[in-house]
């Protein structure tokens, strides 16, 4: 039996294993932190819209939870249990709330007798843990965001339940490190003494001397020795079992089957500060970019209905807050944008978060520019080439 990710055959909660946990992390932080928008394709582009749907996420998903935290939670929910669920309460048209079922106490029931009046349809069947109560919900009510590891398209796999041997062999490593410490960084030693001694003698006098081997504040002091007896300790290093170098491997695998790269582990062997936003950039796009897809693909589609759709109105999560650049690339980039007609000055001065000014609606640029059709035509004087 397993419950809130702790198995029975390790001794420590899995989401204490520290790689484990700085891949959860870092994947639902970076969701929590990226502003979700509902925008609108017209004829003259594409431009933010607003509606109720959107002040709920926007504003407070529910009550007691802020979007940034319940994005977040969604997102630990999906990596650590496969699957994440959200209860959309609707209330006629309405939404009124979302609130985040507990992972572990859903299953999926796909009606193919058609015994709920929908044949074919999906249901999720959540077991309240606080109630004891049962509620079935229709598929259109529930929000499902799962793993990429999935072999039916429906159903997520965890990552924990796909790197059991190697989570479980970085929790051992962590243990063994933590009793090592515990010990005051004393090995494992050989006493040698007379057979004469009971089994009962043997265990109160290792008692006794465990007292003054463990714990780091014995560390370094003078351990006493019944005459007669000799105490030879095992001279096994770290370096010669590769300890650290495996424990090194087993965390890279780890954070490579959840799409992290090592600079997220503060392992810099092979990058350094000086290239962080192209790793940033790779991390969005070979990462991240499959999780939003998923998420504004199923946000879109449960949230809005099939006539707003149908009008252009799509949810979509701001990927350029990842992007940050420092002040001297944003000023090249927006005048940039701003000199060759792309912005208007003042759409360049809203995202500087300044408020806009009156003439800055226009879009300027470079007066020498000409189209490309009537490049030469300058050196024309009375319809004749100047030659």
């Amino acid at each position: 039996m397993r419950m809130l990710g702790i198995s029975p055959d390790i001794s420590g909660d899995i989401k204490g294993e520290i790689t484990y946990f700085t891949c959860l992390r870092v994947l639902s932080e970076t969701l929590g932190k990226l502003p979700l928008k509902l925008y609108q394709e017209t004829e003259n582009g594409t431009v933010k819209a607003k509606n109720n749907t959107y002040n709920i996420i926007k504003l407070r998903p529910n009550p007691y939870i802020n979007p940034t935290m319940f994005w977040s939670t969604v997102e630990r929910n999906r990596n650590h249990f496969g699957n994440a669920y959200v209860y959309c309460n609707w209330m006629g048209t309405q939404l009124k709330d979302l609130w985040i079922l507990q992972s572990d106490h859903v299953r999926i029931m796909i009606d193919n007798k058609g015994y709920f009046g929908n044949k074919d349809a999906i249901y999720y069947i959540y077991n309240d843990p606080k109630t004891c109560k049962e509620y079935i919900f229709h598929q259109d009510n529930i929000l499902h965001f799962k793993t990429s590891h999935t072999f039916n398209g429906i159903v997520g796999i965890a990552v924990q339940d796909i790197l059991r041997n190697s989570i479980d062999g970085g929790l051992e490593s962590q243990n063994f490190m933590n009793n090592l410490y515990k010990t005051g960084l004393t090995g494992k030693a050989i006493l040698q003494f007379s057979d004469e001694m009971s089994q009962a003698q043997i265990q109160k006098f290792l008692s006794k001397l465990n007292e003054y081997a463990s714990g780091a504040n014995n560390a370094g002091k003078v351990m006493p020795i019944p005459y007669g007896m000799k105490l030879t300790p095992l001279d096994i290093k770290l370096t010669d079992s590769q300890f650290f170098e495996l424990k090194k491997y087993n965390a890279l695998q780890i954070a490579s089957a959840f799409g992290i790269q090592p600079n997220f582990l503060n392992n810099y062997d092979k990058s350094s500060y000086s290239n962080s936003e192209s790793q940033q950039l790779s991390f969005l796009i070979n990462t991240m970019q499959f999780i939003l897809k998923q998420y504004e693909e199923e946000i879109t589609y449960k949230l809005l209905s099939r006539e707003q759709i149908n009008q252009g109105y799509y949810f979509k999560f701001n990927e350029g807050a990842l992007l940050r650049a420092d002040s001297q690339t944003q000023k090249d980039t927006l005048c940039g944008y701003v000199n060759n007609g792309i912005y208007t000055p003042n759409e360049a001065r809203l995202l500087l978060n300044m408020p806009t000014k009156e003439g800055g609606d226009i879009l300027m640029c470079n007066g020498n520019y000409i189209p490309i059709t009537e490049v030469g035509n300058q050196y024309e004087k009375g319809g004749v080439i100047n030659e």
